[in-house]
């Protein structure tokens, strides 16, 4: 004999849960009205749901100073329990560090249950400012799904807020020369030197030709590239590397996060 479940029952599972009306009724069906069973296997079939969700594109979200966290589609971004979700990882990493951001799992497993989506952290990052150290951010506006951490050694807020903006739209990979891998230098060597544009060049010159594309093409690539060698986008005639010169500052770390890309 099924158990006759009370709509006030279904309202009181749903209001604890989010869950669709029609969700909660069948699950207090299977659990005989029992709550507490019915709130568990809604929470499993979440967990089971968000599994299935975790290959899809999050492509959407929002980008805090020092986290990302991602969603599927823009009502979502802008959805308000997405929202406080996205604000409590940023306490917790603010707090307690980037690492922080995985105890609230189970959260995040029961808000894709719930908004039906693929939620994710894309990326968290926490900087302290030693004597000498700036610290500064931006995050691009009006749909925030771009933000950058810089710790700048010298200089001034202002400086390290303008790289900031630089580093979201140019997207380094590295931030000097001397930490770009032997290999892949090498390795574009090769492709320009393989090249039709050096073809019947001679052989004393192609050196320096091959040392003038990556300048041009590798190190100061926009996106990708040295953060030191692109042009720096508030003032192109001169590279970023000579802009911080200019303002007595290098580069002592950057995060950039994105939800776009």
């Amino acid at each position: 004999m099924s158990t006759t479940i009370s709509a006030s029952l279904v309202k009181e599972l749903r209001d604890a849960t989010g869950a669709g009306m029609m969700d909660c009724k069948r699950a207090l069906e299977e659990t005989g009205g029992d709550l507490e069973a019915a709130r568990t296997l809604l929470r499993e079939r979440g967990m089971a749901q968000a599994a299935k969700r975790a290959g899809r594109a999050t492509t959407e979200g929002m980008v805090g100073y020092r986290i990302a966290v991602g969603c599927e589609t823009e009502p979502v971004s802008k959805n308000d329990e997405f929202a406080g979700w996205a604000k409590s990882v940023l306490d917790a990493v603010h707090a307690d560090g980037p690492e922080a951001a995985e105890a609230l799992e189970d959260e995040r497993v029961a808000l894709s249950a719930k908004l039906g989506e693929n939620i994710v952290v894309v990326g968290a990052e926490r900087y302290e400012a030693a004597d000498g150290e700036i610290l500064n951010a931006y995050t691009h506006p009006p749909a925030n799904k771009i933000g950058v951490l810089v710790k700048l050694v010298g200089g001034t807020p202002e400086l390290a807020r303008q790289l900031a903006m630089h580093i979201s739209f140019a997207a380094p990979e590295w931030t000097t020369k001397e930490d770009v891998p032997a290999e892949h230098v090498e390795a574009e060597k090769q492709v320009y030197l393989n090249s039709d544009e050096l073809a019947g060049k001679p052989e004393q010159a192609k050196e320096k030709i091959v040392e003038g594309m990556l300048a041009k093409r590798f190190y100061a690539a926009q996106p990708g590239g040295v953060l030191t060698e692109q042009p720096w986008i508030h003032d192109s005639a001169q590279s970023v590397g000579q802009a911080l010169a200019a303002g007595g500052a290098h580069v002592a770390a950057f995060k950039r996060f994105s939800v776009a890309e």
